[in-house]
C-alpha cells in the first residue's frame, strides 16, 4: 500500500510518497500529470477538485466552520468560468458581469494550479484522487483547531510535533525533502499523505454535501 500527499509549491508540485512502513520518498515536478501517474493507491492533493459554476461549495463552508479562526486558510474555490481568465483583472470583470461576488488576488493566485489539476483528472480518477486541506489534517491530528500560523516558529514546531507522533523518523524524513521546497510546503505534503492513508483505510472525515460539478467531479474535502 502506497499513498501520495501533494502540495502546490512555488514553481511546481511537491509530493510525499508513503509506504506501509511509513518510509517517505519525495518527488518534485512541474507537471502534475507526472505525479498522478505514480503507482500509488491514493493521491490526496491540496487543491480544489470539483468546481461550482457559481456560488460557493458546501465543502469550503463546512471546512472554514470546522477550523474556526483558522478558517481563513480555506480559500473559496474559484468558480469554473474563472479558469478561462488569464489575469486577475479579467477574473474580476467576469465575476462582476455575472453579478457574483469578486475574489481576492490571493484566491486568484491558485487558479493556474486548479486549472492544471482540472485538466489532468476525470471522474475515472475517483476515488483514487481526492482533495485535502493540510489545516484540517493538523486539526484532526491534534484534536484542536487552535494551532498558530504555519509560517511562524511556534506553528512550524507544533506541526512537526504532530507529524512526529505519527512518523517517528520525521527528522530524517525532513532532511531528505527537496531543497527548493519551503519548510511549510514539506509539512503540508506530509499532512496530505496522512489524509491519503486515512482515506485508503476508510477512516477519513468528508466535508461537503455530495454534489458534483458540471464535469461530474464530486465537490468535497477529505481529512
Amino acid at each position: 500500500m502506497r499513498v501520495l500527499g501533494v502540495d502546490g509549491c512555488r514553481g511546481g508540485w511537491l509530493a510525499a510518497e508513503l509506504d506501509e512502513d511509513n518510509s517517505v520518498a519525495w518527488h518534485w515536478s512541474g507537471d502534475i500529470d507526472q505525479l498522478l501517474r505514480l503507482s500509488v493507491d491514493v493521491v490526496a492533493i491540496d487543491i480544489p477538485i470539483g468546481l461550482a459554476d457559481a456560488g460557493v461549495r458546501a465543502c469550503d463552508v463546512q471546512a472554514r466552520a470546522a477550523l474556526g479562526r483558522r478558517g481563513v486558510t480555506v480559500f473559496p474555490a474559484p468558480v469554473r468560468p474563472v479558469l478561462g481568465c488569464a489575469t486577475y483583472a479579467d477574473a474580476r470583470r467576469l465575476l462582476s458581469s455575472a453579478g457574483g461576488p469578486s475574489m481576492s488576488a490571493q484566491a486568484f493566485g491558485i487558479v493556474n494550479a486548479v486549472r492544471q489539476v482540472d485538466a489532468a483528472i476525470t471522474c475515472d480518477d475517483e476515488p483514487r484522487v481526492v482533495e485535502a486541506h493540510p489545516e484540517l489534517a493538523f486539526m484532526l491530528m491534534g484534536n484542536s483547531a487552535a494551532l498558530p500560523g504555519k509560517r511562524t516558529v511556534e506553528g512550524g514546531a507544533s506541526r512537526r510535533q504532530l507529524l512526529g507522533e505519527w512518523l517517528p523518523d520525521l527528522t530524517s524524513i525532513l532532511t531528505t525533502a527537496p531543497p527548493r521546497a519551503r519548510p511549510d510546503d514539506v509539512l503540508d505534503a506530509l499532512a496530505c499523505a496522512w489524509v491519503a492513508r486515512r482515506w485508503r483505510a476508510g477512516a477519513a472525515c468528508v466535508f461537503g454535501d455530495g454534489s458534483r460539478d458540471v464535469r461530474g467531479l464530486v465537490m468535497r474535502i477529505v481529512a
